[in-house]
């Protein structure tokens, strides 16, 4: 183990970013900037909509409110300081920043993976054992999955951001990225690393296998209790019902594993970033169009909203 002396040789790290044409910064703060905007009015606005209106009141908007204070969290942790390099030019992050910024990124991150697993697990319910819905999905239950996604999460991200920082970093302080990361700080340590990333790699493989499994599970379920559905209409309606979390599902498991799982000899740091950028900031900002600005329980709880505010 390092010593802190030798850890905390640097005291802040330099983020390369995106790009370094300087005639691209003007386009890259914009679309960042509209993005993030986005992104902070969709979620905030439909969890201050679900939790208005009763109709919304159910365990299925209960977990998608989650999932949206989640989303903003996890591109607040990402995106702000992107836009700020971007207006300033200052892509230098401080040490205890950079703890900060990935102790908040994989929080986040690990928490919406355990609550993709726990919506998948209410869509099961939902569709194989509807008439036990109420009695399985109940008010403790929902909160026992939430607060165990959130604790999951962050013991996730603290076991992670502690082993990656107990290690010394006195070689460079450039960070091949536009955030701090993990592989990127792991090719600036000078320490030896081998155990930590043996470590990461059981941790994080294990949350991921395990709500990978949960929603692999669920989802056969599903679609066996779909089979037996003799009508074609009732086979649609039971389909529809969870599809959006299939595609919110495939979105963001697809683009982690492109990032993290495919062979080194394959990686490129810029194919990397854009997929990063699709992970931080654009699945943020397409769950609330997935999930329910196309379901017609939200739209009339807005036009309900909006016809309020008209009257008032």
């Amino acid at each position: 183990m390092a010593s802190m002396e030798n850890r905390t040789q640097v005291n802040a790290f330099i983020l390369l970013g995106l790009t370094n044409a300087p005639e691209l910064q003007k386009s890259v703060f914009m679309l960042f900037t509209i993005i993030y905007l986005i992104t902070v009015v969709e979620n905030l606005g439909m969890v201050t909509l679900i939790s208005w209106d009763s109709h919304l009141h159910t365990p299925m908007y209960f977990f998608l409110s989650n999932l949206y204070l989640v989303d903003f969290g996890y591109s607040s942790a990402i995106t702000p300081k992107v836009i700020a390099g971007c207006l300033t030019g200052n892509n230098v992050i401080s040490y205890n920043g950079c703890v900060t910024q990935m102790l908040f990124f994989l929080a986040f991150g690990s928490t919406e993976n355990w609550l993709l697993a726990t919506m998948a697990y209410d869509c099961h319910a939902t569709v194989s054992r509807p008439l036990h819905y109420t009695t399985t999905m109940t008010t403790r239950v929902c909160a026992g999955l939430i607060i165990a996604s959130h604790s999951c999460g962050f013991l996730n991200a603290a076991i992670h951001t502690g082993n990656t920082f107990s290690l010394s970093f006195c070689n460079s302080n450039v960070i091949h990225h536009f955030f701090c990361d993990i592989p990127p700080l792991l090719d600036l340590s000078c320490s030896d690393s081998y155990t930590i990333e043996w470590v990461l790699f059981i941790v994080g493989g294990f949350n991921a296998f395990f709500a990978i499994l949960v929603i692999f599970t669920s989802y056969s379920l599903i679609f066996l209790t779909i089979l037996r559905i003799r009508s074609l209409e009732g086979r649609q309606k039971a389909f529809s019902t969870c599809a959006s979390h299939l595609t919110a599902v495939s979105i963001f498991y697809g683009s982690t594993i492109f990032t993290y799982l495919q062979p080194s000899s394959n990686h490129s740091m810029d194919m990397d970033k854009m997929a990063s950028v699709f992970y931080t900031m654009v699945i943020p900002m397409l769950n609330p169009l997935i999930y329910s600005l196309r379901n017609k329980e939200v739209k009339s709880a807005f036009k309900k909203a909006a016809w309020r505010q008209r009257l008032s």
